[in-house]
């Protein structure tokens, strides 16, 4: 079955509205890579200030391709574009939680 990466990003309350527009700007930059299955952006709703970057992918030579690629440059490896210099990131830190799907449902469908 399928793995999940779940990054835990701690985001102070006046860098939300940063990271949620920063997120929007590169939709599209993982859906096309090879064994992609899902993306989710999660906003605390109370109580925290941590977001979760929810992915999903078919396996973790998969994941680990991504990231050694255009992952890399997605999560700061990378060149800043146009030459200039890189924004300063909107979180305060973070971190990688791995998962290995081992149940999974969907609703019943008629």
């Amino acid at each position: 079955m399928s793995i999940v990466k779940i990054n835990v990003l701690t985001v102070p309350e006046e860098q939300r509205e940063t990271l949620e527009k920063r997120f929007a700007a590169r939709a599209g930059a993982v859906e096309g890579s090879d064994g992609f299955e899902w993306f989710e952006l999660l906003r605390p709703v109370e109580g925290t200030d941590t977001y979760l970057v929810y992915t999903r992918w078919r396996t973790e030579e998969d994941f680990q391709k991504w990231m050694s690629g255009r992952g890399q440059a997605a999560h700061g490896g990378g060149s800043a574009e146009g030459g200039g210099e890189r924004p300063r990131p909107a979180a305060t830190d973070a971190t990688l939680w791995s998962f290995e799907v081992v149940q999974q449902a969907a609703p019943k469908q008629g």
